[in-house]
């Protein structure tokens, strides 16, 4: 497993967090997230095996909010 913190904008609410949490949740090969409204910080472990940080930081991106480099 792989350890990523990544900084993300655009959550307003615990709705945010939690759809943020759930679409991350939903991709094979995630097997821990926390999602902090602030300061806007989401934590995963994952297994680089079977899914990209770069598919991770699209999914963010694809539920509307937007990850910070």
């Amino acid at each position: 497993m792989q350890e990523a913190t990544l900084r993300v904008t655009g959550m307003t609410c615990m709705g945010c967090v939690n759809s943020v949490k759930r679409v991350l949740t939903g991709l094979a090969g995630v097997a821990r997230v926390e999602v902090e409204l602030e300061p806007g910080r989401v934590t995963l472990a994952f297994d680089p095996q079977r899914v990209s940080l770069s598919a991770v930081r699209q999914a963010i991106a694809d539920a509307g909010y937007q990850v910070e480099d």
